[in-house]
């Protein structure tokens, strides 16, 4: 029998590592070790996923041509969407240097897709749409227990969403399978820097029927 004591521990060491986790986006020049590589990935595909058809994918970058490619690629479609707004120049070649800057130098990139060739087929596109988000939300519960697994590693990560904006440009140049669609592009390394971060209370985001 597991003992009451033990029981709250364990929430405690793990309420603890939720709550140090942060968004990190610069790191150290020292690479991942494969090893952690290995437990953070192992790590996700324990994640739950709808009807436990586990519909993420992977993709591991750590060459610095592949990184500067894809960091180029997008930058330039980024580029053309902020011009498209009418944004000011200043401000665009900020957020693509930013964005640039944040693929090259990070020592690893894990990029998370997700999959329908496992998920079930509907006639109407109301419930394939629902499909479509279950997929989704599974990826995303990978996503997350790669970021806790990092942070429990002692590795900095943070989750760029950009890959969703220019879904078949990152497949195109990375060259994946035409059913993988890119979710989020996770950056990852020893930090070189620390965030303090602040949270609502649960109860402001929350009601009770």
């Amino acid at each position: 029998m597991i003992s009451t004591a033990s029981v709250a521990m364990k929430a405690a060491e793990l309420s603890e590592l939720m709550r140090r986790r942060r968004s990190l986006r610069t790191y150290r020049a020292q690479p991942v070790p494969k090893e952690f590589l290995g437990q953070i990935l192992e790590a996700a595909v324990w994640a739950p996923s709808a009807h436990n058809r586990q519909p993420w994918r992977f993709v591991v970058i750590s060459r610095a041509a592949t990184k500067e490619r894809l960091a180029r690629e997008m930058g330039a479609k980024l580029r053309g969407d902020l011009s498209a707004d009418a944004v000011p120049p200043a401000v665009i070649d900020a957020d693509v240097a930013r964005s640039y800057q944040r693929v090259t130098e990070a020592p690893l990139l894990l990029l998370l897709c997700m999959s329908l060739q496992d998920m079930d087929e509907y006639g109407d596109e109301r419930r394939q749409a629902h499909e479509r988000t279950m997929a989704q939300q599974s990826a995303a519960m990978a996503g997350q227990n790669i970021l806790l697994m990092a942070s429990s590693l002692g590795l900095g990560a943070c989750w760029m969403c950009a890959p969703l904006f220019c879904q078949d440009l990152v497949v195109s140049v990375l060259d994946l399978p035409a059913d993988w669609r890119p979710q989020g592009l996770i950056t990852l390394g020893f930090p070189a820097q620390q965030r303090q971060r602040e949270r609502d209370s649960w109860e402001t985001r929350t009601i009770r029927r």
